[in-house]
């Protein structure tokens, strides 16, 4: 479903693409609104019900680059894009501990168009 600098990750539990219009904007002397478009970017949340210590590590190394490269499924388009991303902050917790294996359970992050 998604490719991170080309490497297939677990496909996520929950898939969000945000469109975010990033503006310029002002009133004139009259009061009406103006409004420069700048750019329109993309924010995808991620989140993974369980991940096991494989996959977990996996995801993390992949986003783990300042910038990297995402392909990814556009609602706007219905189809394939690809752009330029950075990870926001990664959050995950133990599900549980047994004989030295660790799995991992609401793993959640978003990466934001550049």
């Amino acid at each position: 479903m998604i490719k991170i600098n080309g490497v297939a990750i677990p496909t996520p539990s929950d898939y969000s693409v945000g469109i975010q219009d990033i503006s310029k904007a002002e009133r004139n002397a009259n009061g009406t609104m103006i409004i420069e478009r700048i750019a329109t970017k993309r924010k995808i949340e991620l989140a993974w019900r369980h991940l096991d210590k494989a996959d977990l590590a996996k995801v993390m190394s992949v986003v783990s680059p300042v910038f990297f490269q995402v392909e990814y499924l556009d609602p706007q388009d219905n189809r394939k894009k690809t752009g330029t991303f950075y990870a926001g902050d990664r959050n995950m917790g133990a599900l549980d501990y047994i004989n030295g294996n660790i799995r991992w359970k609401d793993v959640k992050f978003n990466v934001v168009e550049r």
